[in-house]
């Protein structure tokens, strides 16, 4: 048995404030803006500016709404425990398993992003043989001690976040410079003077709000940290305001300066948009640095849900509600049965890249949308309750709280509705295969619930978080 010291759920306080705000960015900064944003460009040219900001606010009050919470109990496992407490036993059980959708398909859509970024230096390399062998390196890593996966996720993210501030300081020159960048002149006039703001028209733009969704994915990633923190009442509140401000200003002044490097129909949804800039400049050299950054943030992120799908998966199996090897925890404290779950998991990706190579990334990351808007419900929805509880004096609410609630948070539950919404009309094929998932989806978490409850008696008494 370790002698290191542990909390009540077996788990070391690791992790220091630097390593959580840069676990929380580096979840974030992945394929979603890395190369998903060229896809979007393509297709909704420059109104992809406002769908990045209205996401962006949207993702502000989701994370106020976490910081309140996780002030209020921190905890590992976060907003499972969370739903448990002021929604009900059914929700954590829900809200559990539709995060862990939610990494499974992102991991998958991450791992397809490598084979994307491979296929620049190997043409002729299959896409699922790099799925593959990136999925078993990063299962490796993941089986390392909290404190090592924390120091490795830290530099993983500076390497992005490097990448992303040098492009802002880069392009920011090369637009007051008037560059030429492949025959075009980089200028404030190429965002509008292509069509307008909305050269695909309105409805176009309204459909890339389920993928810019997804590219905030996993700033949540900070409250899963919270149970690992030191410290968490003095770190967690600066944690959350610094990946809130710095996701926004990465996001959406990456997408505004892109539109005014080079004209939105320049992009394409098979190279990453930095890569297709610096590769215009005429500097190859330049175009595979960024592919390489951009490789190494599609491996973080994945590296990321690996790590949080394994906290949340054993938070389901001490209640009996995910099954029992993923609860099990080996001697460095690290949840290894989750991690190996989702890891198997991640294999139906690979298999996809082999069916389909050309569809495997919008199709992951559409239904992966669909746990991030449950997600963020989830958190909305409990951040209220605490409200009530504390107006009813049942509970003492935190100092660090939702600006605006409840309003604030109808808002934005209204805004997660029209997003979910909006993919049965979407004319991507991704896109309507998610939104009709959604009764097959409800009808196993029912299934599933029905069956925890059937056994909840028996799985009370079983014990399923030994240290093996």
């Amino acid at each position: 048995m370790s002698s290191v010291e542990t909390d009540a759920d077996g788990y070391t306080k690791s992790l220091s404030k630097r390593q959580v705000q840069m676990i929380a960015i580096g979840g974030a900064i992945g394929v979603g803006l890395f190369l998903g944003a060229g896809g979007r460009l393509a297709a909704a040219g420059p109104s992809l500016i406002l769908s990045y900001a209205v996401c962006g606010l949207a993702a502000f009050f989701v994370m106020r709404a976490l910081g309140e919470l996780v002030l209020h109990r921190p905890v590992a496992g976060s907003f499972v425990e969370y739903a448990r407490e002021f929604i009900g036993p059914w929700a954590g059980f829900t809200s559990g398993w539709m995060y862990w959708v939610n990494w499974a398909m992102t991991g998958i859509a991450e791992i397809t992003a490598v084979a994307i970024y491979m296929h620049k230096w190997f043409p002729d390399l299959p896409q699922w043989i790099t799925a593959l062998v990136a999925l078993v390196v990063l299962v490796a890593i993941n089986m390392l001690s909290v404190k090592l996966f924390g120091e490795l996720e830290f530099w993983f993210s500076v390497i992005k976040v490097t990448a992303i501030v040098v492009f802002l300081v880069t392009g920011v020159g090369l637009v007051i410079g008037a560059a030429d960048i492949g025959g075009t002149t980089a200028s404030v006039s190429n965002t509008l003077g292509h069509g307008g703001l909305f050269p695909a028209g309105f409805g176009v733009a309204l459909m890339t709000l389920q993928a810019v969704v997804f590219a905030y994915a996993a700033i949540e990633l900070v409250g899963i940290a919270a149970g690992e923190t030191k410290d968490p009442e003095k770190i967690m509140p600066r944690a959350i305001n610094g990946v809130v401000y710095r996701i926004a200003i990465f996001y959406v002044g990456s997408v505004l300066l892109l539109t005014m490097l080079l004209p939105w129909h320049h992009f394409t949804g098979t190279e990453s948009p930095f890569v297709t800039v610096f590769s215009a400049l005429g500097i190859p050299a330049v175009g595979d640095i960024m592919n390489a950054v951009v490789l190494t943030a599609a491996l973080s992120s994945c590296n990321s849900g690996l790590y949080s799908t394994g906290r949340i998966l054993r938070s389901l199996a001490q209640k009996g509600e995910a099954p029992a090897f993923t609860g099990k925890m080996n001697s460095r404290h690290v949840p290894y049965g989750g991690i190996l779950f989702t890891g198997v998991a991640y294999l139906f990706g690979v298999v996809l890249n082999y069916i389909v190579p050309k569809d495997a990334f919008d199709i992951a990351i559409a239904i992966a949308s669909l746990g991030v808007v449950s997600t963020w419900a989830t958190l909305i929805i409990c951040q209220m309750k605490l409200r009530q509880k504390a107006l009813k004096g049942e509970v003492q609410r935190p100092s660090y709280r939702m600006p605006g609630a409840p309003y604030t948070g109808w808002l934005t539950l209204a805004f997660l509705a029209l997003v979910v919404g909006q993919m049965a009309f979407s004319s991507g094929h991704a896109e309507r295969i998610a939104f009709w998932s959604i009764p097959g989806l409800a009808l196993v978490l029912f299934l599933g619930w029905r069956y925890v409850k059937s056994r909840q008696p028996a799985a009370a008494q079983e014990q399923l978080v030994t240290v093996d």
